[in-house]
């Protein structure tokens, strides 16, 4: 900024002789000031080796005149290399060269590369490539923003690096368009399931209830499903339902009288979460053959909320089910799912059952539904992968499904899950024979 206003008073004061001779008014005229725009345009810098410099056509302002000495500055770094940077000596306004402090930089050594070193490309619909280093990618792919922070992320946290043995079968391929199928997030939705399923896992309370024992808790469930069919509720509801009667069973003692009454609560607290539809408070009163008047019902309701502090998103059966029978890759499928369900609500509705997490009892459910449809074989890869349990794993609880299966028609007072399993619509799933295979090894 100093060189700059020298230059600047050094040109006005070689231009005011002229301005003072052509600017002189004759006497009697009129003394207008005229414009400004010649002052200060006179720039005196010699040229650089020689080198004339060009004529300027338009009048100089300060940008100009800086752009003049970096224009000056790059033509001289270009003609000699290692000359040092021009700078404007205040004191004769000549470029002179300026006098650098020399910095020592040192330049890291690059780390040695393998020669068989791999590059990943991560992209939104492929997931990761492997290439050499020589190649290089040609197209820029075409990546939703969510896509590719996605990839990445897995990049990031190692997940791409294990490779997915070559029998395992892509489930979501085929819902890849579908929007409501959540591909990219369908497995950390069930990895967090996972994690979770725990924490609101029952124990074993029936101990802790005096006038409860586990044949009364096996007739409430019954009746559940049966209330649950005539209401045509979906499926969440019904295990939703069953979640929060465990739930508050563990949690607080309960008299006999008040266990119907707890059912119902249950299934209206589930109804308002799962339903679009809930059904009303009469509708429960009158199924009950009016056992129970509305303030017992919402009196139970809101002691259930209270005791569970409201705390009713919890992973059930049922979304492990859902994700099993999509990973079985079975057909038909409608007669397979039938079979899952009857399984799982046939474990449910058995207090010895409680003790295993949601998720193990949906794979045995699928496990036992294989191996009495005689599927081959019973549990595969892509079954191990999706539900995390290998088949040794799930053994035990899905033999026990099996024999309630063999005992489900002889049983007088708990007939509904078999009933409504043989018939039609159901694909009378009830109706195929146990498998004897499993029945065959629990006997020995």
């Amino acid at each position: 900024m100093g060189s700059r206003h020298l230059l600047q008073e050094q040109n006005r004061g070689e231009a005011v002789g002229v301005m003072k001779q052509k600017n002189n008014p004759a006497v009697g005229q009129v003394k207008n000031r005229r414009a400004l725009g010649d002052i200060g345009n006179l720039v005196t810098l010699k040229p650089l080796e020689g080198k004339p410099l060009p004529d300027i056509t338009r009048p100089v302002t300060r940008s100009f005149c800086a752009q003049l000495l970096a224009n000056a500055q790059k033509d001289a770094a270009e003609n000699k290399k290692f000359q040092k940077p021009l700078a404007v000596n205040a004191d004769n306004n000549k470029l002179v060269q300026q006098q650098p402090k020399k910095k020592v930089t040192v330049k890291p050594k690059p780390a040695p590369v393998p020669q068989q070193a791999t590059v990943i490309e991560i992209g939104p619909d492929t997931g990761e490539k492997t290439k050499g280093e020589s190649s290089s990618r040609n197209k820029k792919p075409q990546s939703s923003l969510t896509s590719t922070l996605t990839a990445r992320s897995k990049a990031a946290c190692g997940l791409n690096y294990k490779l997915k043995p070559k029998n395992i079968i892509d489930i979501d391929a085929q819902d890849v368009d579908n929007e409501l199928a959540e591909v990219e997030y369908v497995e950390d939705i069930y990895k967090f399931y996972k994690l979770v399923e725990n924490e609101s896992l029952v124990h074993d309370y029936m101990n802790s209830q005096p006038e409860i024992n586990d044949k009364m808790r096996a007739i409430l469930i019954d009746w559940l499903i049966e209330v649950h069919n005539k209401f045509e509720l979906t499926n969440e509801t019904l295990y939703l339902t069953i979640n929060i009667v465990d739930r508050f069973l563990a949690a607080e003692t309960v008299a006999r009288r008040e266990l119907q009454c707890v059912g119902m609560s249950a299934m209206l607290i589930a109804s308002k979460y799962e339903e679009i539809w809930a059904p009303e408070v009469n509708d429960f009163v009158q199924i009950s053959d009016r056992a129970y008047e509305n303030k017992h019902v919402l009196v139970m309701e809101k002691r259930i909320l209270g005791r569970l502090e409201w705390n009713l998103t919890v992973p059930t059966p049922y979304v492990f089910i859902a994700r099993f029978i999509k990973a079985s890759v079975t057909s038909p499928e409608t007669t397979m799912e039938n079979m899952v369900y009857f399984y799982a609500e046939l474990g449910m509705m058995h207090y010895e059952v409680i003790r295993f997490c949601p998720s193990m009892v949906a794979a045995a459910a699928v496990y036992a539904a294989r191996a009495t449809m005689n599927k081959i074989p019973v549990w595969h890869d892509t079954l191990e992968m999706h539900s995390g349990f290998s088949e040794m794993q799930v053994m035990e609880c899905a033999k026990m499904m099996v024999v309630f299966h063999s005992m489900a028609k002889s049983d007088e007072k708990r007939k509904v899950i078999y009933r409504k399993y043989s018939s039609v619509t159901r694909g009378a799933v009830a109706l195929y024979p146990p498998a004897k295979a499993l029945l065959g090894s629990l006997a020995c």
